[in-house]
């Protein structure tokens, strides 16, 4: 279970890292607009604010790697535990699918991460 929870950790990193991406460099992009649903005028306007957010996912990102690099449960419970609350708040506020992508597989981590005690 251990193994399970390590790869759920890492590729939950990695996703927050290709969202890090996505909102501070790639936000007015075709590939960013297209992510997003939004015009390149709502882009542009909203630029600032997507590149913080990006920034705060990069911080998760760095935080799921440094638990799981140093073997600290605590740390690796700590940021999924992040993940898993802005995912359900992302769900419930922004987009129904942030639930699936982000949430669930923060869910499923923390649930492996229990199960290895």
């Amino acid at each position: 279970m251990q193994t399970l929870a390590t790869a759920l950790l890492i590729l939950i990193a990695i996703e927050h890292v290709w969202i890090l991406v996505l909102e501070m460099f790639l936000w007015t992009k075709p590939i960013g607009l297209k992510t997003f649903r939004q015009s390149k005028e709502t882009a542009e306007a909203s630029r600032v604010l997507a590149a913080n957010q990006g920034l705060y996912n990069g911080f998760l990102a760095a935080g799921l790697f440094w638990g799981v690099a140093a073997g600290d449960r605590p740390v690796q419970f700590f940021f999924v535990a992040c993940v898993l609350i802005a995912g359900i708040y992302g769900g419930l506020t922004a987009k129904r699918s942030i639930l699936y992508i982000q949430a669930l597989p923060a869910l499923l981590a923390l649930l492996a991460l229990l199960a290895v005690r």
